[in-house]
């Protein structure tokens, strides 16, 4: 009784929002799943730049920013950029603006510390969407001056301000899921500490 009572009041705190462009696909045969990525580039046409990420078997794909590319990505594509982008920048910072860009979202998804500055400067900003991609177990946050991609199973330094705002956005979904479920329990719970 008490589980169904816990479902309902969760399921208000939802807005599914089915995406039209994709496909939801459970299951993928070893032959269609693309090759892993083996590095990307940072490629400039004219005034604009994109990432450039090239897989195993040589093909690339072209991205303008971080937001498109983690819509195509499944969770393994995640970690193997995160990997190769901390191989690379590892303990020196980027110059390049867009590496720069790369390296700041993936650091903030994978090792977030307290003392980085998206952590400091949340209570300055309003949220403005919260989003669940299932497929991958990330969550993005979308506030006035930033956006933060977040592991679903990782605790970051998210402040009760901002964690109310979550609420009050409803967090937005493609269908029902245990992992919404479980997000929204964990934050719940952070929230009563």
């Amino acid at each position: 009784m008490d589980d169904d009572k816990e479902t309902a009041e969760l399921k208000q705190c939802m807005e599914i929002i089915p995406n039209e462009e994709e496909v939801t696909i459970d299951v993928i045969p070893l032959a269609v799943k693309s090759p892993r990525i083996v590095d990307w580039k940072i490629h400039k046409k004219g005034k604009k730049s994109y990432y450039q990420i090239i897989r195993a078997d040589r093909k690339s794909q072209m991205y303008r920013i971080f937001s498109q590319m983690i819509k195509s990505f499944d969770r393994e594509d995640l970690e193997d950029l995160y990997k190769l982008v901390k191989a690379r920048y590892g303990s020196t910072k980027p110059v390049e603006n867009m590496d720069y860009l790369l390296w700041n979202d993936m650091k903030i998804m994978f090792e977030a510390h307290v003392e980085d500055e998206v952590w400091k400067l949340q209570n300055r900003y309003k949220v403005l969407e919260w989003k669940l991609y299932d497929s991958y177990g990330v969550q993005f946050l979308r506030m006035q001056s930033m956006q933060i991609y977040m592991l679903v199973e990782k605790k970051y330094p998210l402040t009760p301000p901002t964690l109310l705002m979550m609420l009050e956005k409803k967090l937005q979904i493609d269908y029902e899921s245990e992992m919404a479920y479980q997000l929204y329990k964990l934050i719940i719970k952070q929230l009563k500490k």
